[in-house]
């Protein structure tokens, strides 16, 4: 399980490298991610420092930390 989560949070790095800031939803439906594999690989991302998670209307930005 470890290995698709790694793997799922390769693709959400790619697609805000390439793409900027984003939000849950969109990078979901881009990647054709499940809710919790989503989750999962931001929760990944975050503990590893390479994602800002802020709070933005009701959802959140999604964004690489530099």
């Amino acid at each position: 399980m470890q290995d698709r989560i790694g793997m799922a949070a390769g693709q959400i790095w790619h697609f805000l490298n390439e793409n900027g800031e984003s939000t849950p939803i969109k990078i979901k439906a881009h990647l054709g991610l499940s809710n919790t594999m989503l989750y999962l690989a931001l929760g990944w991302l975050s503990r590893e420092g390479k994602v800002s998670i802020v709070p933005f209307e009701y959802t959140y930005k999604i964004s690489l930390i530099r």
